[in-house]
């Protein structure tokens, strides 16, 4: 075994090994951005032919043809999250900065779990939630953690709300005893179009599918206060037990934003715990001009905030703010060969003891750098233009012939549909259905596909700075000039 060519070390050779490696992968990653298309592979049966190898071989084969195969059957075949003709989800380009953060992450590796895995990296996550808290208006006595993303962050939330509910209304401790026996009654209420991560958080948790409660929303997709203070009326009637209400913070399709300051007050005279899931619409934050449309996030008992959506970060980065860091209890376990207390004691922070994961990335550094880097002017212009470029669709689609609108955009998202009256509703699902993908295979072109009053609709999810009024107009003109 060649020791200069396993890992990165104080050897001269292993160090240079690592420069050359990394300066040839960076270049094959950048000889591969050749055009701005979003994606220029083969449709889905020709690509699991084209991928195909033997990964394990008797003898390895080295990393220069370990790369050239990388070249030859993956670069090419990436979606190109950069290119201003990607908008299908909210999945982002990644600032440079950041890419950067995810070499130096990888390169040290430390696990989050104890500080003697991670020392700086503890200090600087600690500093970084400390700062993330007042940037959102949390009080002194918050908290958070770093997760691996919204649905984790959710699931948290919803964790600390079901044991904070148990202790504080039922005398229940749920950590030594389980669930109590009327766990089949408890209720969480959610807008009919929030997270899948709703349910799937009831279940892990052992309250069930029948746990989370959908309420309506109106005709700008917003929870219906009316009809969430009803539902919460007829559980209690019928002697179940409301624990949870979850705001949705920009909807995964519309970027619609549930009245905050409502719900919140709601919760305060129901006694009830407040999530937001804000994985979307935290990033309004950075916003001078349109951050008060996420006024009252404060009040939230815990929030989620992703940063790999509109704060433009490589997967995976997320947290969870929560306002009163005593709520974390529940995740406290101590094991002797990992957050002893006397340690504890004597300022070695553990963040093992409030996270749902024992490893964990050094997440935190990604948001720092970037933070750092671009300052408030910086982040101001890249979610200003974003929510801007929606705008401009809305108005644009307003004065074409042939689509059809749904609600205005609050965030960077935008439904819409190609709509020809003379067919029939099923005849256009079936237009705007085959207009996505000939603008896949034909323009490299990836945009989104959902469902809006029970017919097919196109989805931009506007989250590049880079697209440009004029993209968006030739790309209206390209999807108008497929239909037929």
């Amino acid at each position: 075994m060649n020791t200069n060519k396993v890992f990165i070390t104080d050897n001269a050779g292993a160090l240079d090994e690592f420069k050359k490696i990394i300066l040839e992968t960076s270049s094959a990653i950048a000889d591969a951005f050749k055009n701005d298309r979003a994606y220029t592979g083969p449709e889905p049966f020709d690509l699991k032919k084209e991928i195909k190898v033997q990964f394990l071989p008797q003898n390895g084969i080295g990393f220069e043809k370990t790369l050239e195969k990388v070249k030859e059957k993956i670069l090419p075949n990436f979606v190109r999250t950069s290119s201003t003709d990607y908008m299908a989800h909210l999945h982002s380009a990644t600032l440079l900065e950041t890419i950067a953060a995810e070499l130096i992450i990888s390169t040290f590796n430390q696990s989050m779990d104890s500080w003697d895995q991670s020392p700086v990296a503890t200090e600087i996550e600690v500093d970084t939630i400390k700062q993330l808290c007042a940037l959102y208006g949390f009080g002194e006595n918050s908290d958070g953690v770093f997760t691996s993303g919204g649905s984790q962050s959710n699931m948290t939330g919803i964790f600390l709300a079901r044991d904070w509910f148990c202790k504080a209304k039922l005398n229940h401790d749920v950590k030594k005893l389980g669930l109590p026996d009327n766990y089949k009654k408890f209720r969480m209420y959610a807008s009919e179009i929030s997270h899948f991560s709703m349910e799937k958080s009831t279940h892990m948790l052992g309250l069930g599918y029948d746990a989370v409660v959908k309420v309506p929303v109106d005709d700008r997709q917003k929870m219906d206060i009316a009809a969430l203070k009803e539902l919460i009326a007829r559980d209690k009637a019928e002697g179940n037990l409301p624990f949870c209400v979850v705001a949705t913070v920009g909807t995964t399709d519309y970027g619609s934003i549930d009245p905050i300051e409502e719900i919140a007050d709601i919760c305060k005279d129901e006694g009830m715990w407040f999530h937001c899931d804000a994985a979307y619409g935290s990033g309004a934050i950075m916003s001078d001009k349109y951050r008060s449309r996420i006024a009252g996030l404060s009040k939230a008992d815990s929030s989620t905030v992703d940063f790999h959506k509109m704060f433009m970060m490589p997967i995976s980065c997320s947290c969870v703010l929560i306002k009163d860091a005593a709520n974390f209890e529940p995740f406290e376990l101590h094991a002797d060969y990992l957050n002893r207390e006397e340690d504890e004691e004597d300022g070695y922070t553990n963040l093992v003891g409030k996270s749902m994961q024992t490893t964990r990335r050094f997440d935190a550094l990604k948001v720092w750098m970037s933070f750092l880097c671009r300052g408030k002017d910086g982040w101001n212009e890249l979610i200003d233009t974003c929510i801007e470029n929606a705008a401009y669709v809305y108005d644009s689609l307003a004065e074409r012939e042939g689509f059809e609108r749904t609600c205005k955009p609050e965030l960077s998202s935008i439904v819409f549909r190609l709509y020809d009256k003379s067919l029939s509703e099923e005849e256009n699902d079936e237009v705007n259905k085959r207009v996505r993908r000939a603008l896949i295979h034909k323009a490299g072109v990836v945009i989104g596909q959902t469902v809006y009053n029970g017919r097919v609709h196109l989805k931009f999810t506007l989250i590049n700075p880079l697209t440009s009024h004029q993209k968006l107009d030739d790309l209206l003109d390209l999807i108008y000039s497929l239909k037929n």
